[in-house]
């Protein structure tokens, strides 16, 4: 019996002394690319809807969470991206919420409400007139009325930043 069981400590012992070879590289490290999220459309709008949902019921970081997996699964939701944003914005998180912006903008370049919440972060929370400024700009050509209010902060801008 005590050879049997000799046998198997030296068996194990060498097992593990080629697992730990194995893992002993002498080569460097490549690290390896992480895979694109899947893209779902239609998980992406149930997680939108939940994180409204969760939003109106006062659940502020259920909300987010599930924004911000919607926008992972589907970075062309403008309106979830603008719903993430602007529930950052309500958390004092203002740089994450104009990251959020700057990438729903890459995304959806031509939607009037991403630039002109951008532009606001930018100019109240941020402090970067010349963001502002460009996002007003751009909020502006593609709004479909007139906004005298911001045609308003823009001259405003326009001064300060002379």
């Amino acid at each position: 019996m005590p050879e049997f069981s000799l046998r198997c400590r030296t068996v194990g012992a060498l097992i593990g002394l080629v697992m730990l070879a194995g893992c002993a590289s002498t080569g460097p490290v490549s690290k390896q690319a992480e895979p694109e999220p899947v893209r779902s459309p239609e998980q992406a709008r149930e997680l939108a809807r939940q994180g409204m949902l969760a939003h109106e019921q006062g659940q502020t970081s259920v909300a987010i969470e599930a924004l911000q997996k919607a926008v992972a699964l589907d970075p062309t939701d403008a309106a979830a991206a603008n719903n993430l944003a602007l529930l950052l914005k309500q958390q004092n998180r203002f740089e994450e919420a104009a990251g959020v912006l700057k990438t729903a903008i890459q995304a959806s370049p031509d939607v009037a409400d991403l630039h002109y919440n951008l532009a606001v972060i930018s100019e109240i929370y941020l402090l970067d007139l010349s963001a502002a400024l460009i996002h007003y700009q751009r909020y502006t050509e593609l709004a479909a009325e007139e906004d005298k209010a911001v045609t308003g902060w823009m001259a405003d801008l326009q001064r300060r930043l002379q």
